[in-house]
């Protein structure tokens, strides 16, 4: 058996990546988001993110076509906005789909 050697934060990290990627999806599926924004309403739900984890997150979905973006001047600063794809949405269905019987699942063994 391999040991584990990852910190609980790294572990934590790694196995909350996947709900993480859905929160983005589902709130870009409702309007464009910005990075800070997207900080800010993950920590609400329990997700500490830093940028340098966010930004790469966010650039990773954009290069496999499940956001897009486009930069707004706010401010003198230049922002980036991010908004999902035909094929973000896709897999935000599909994945609404998995989490209901993953839950239906583990709700019936309680």
């Amino acid at each position: 058996m391999k040991e584990n050697r990852s910190g609980p934060g790294e572990e934590t990290r790694e196995f909350f990546s996947g709900f993480i990627r859905l929160h983005v999806l589902y709130h870009a599926g409702r309007g464009e988001i910005f990075g800070l924004w997207i900080i800010e309403e993950l920590r609400r739900h329990g997700y500490e993110l830093s940028p340098g984890t966010l930004y790469p997150i966010l650039h990773g979905m954009e290069e496999r076509g499940y956001l897009s973006s486009r930069s707004r001047v706010e401010k003198g600063k230049v922002r980036r906005l991010y908004r999902i794809t035909p094929r973000g949405r896709k897999i935000l269905r599909k994945s609404e789909m998995k989490i209901r019987e993953l839950f239906q699942e583990l709700l019936k063994e309680r």
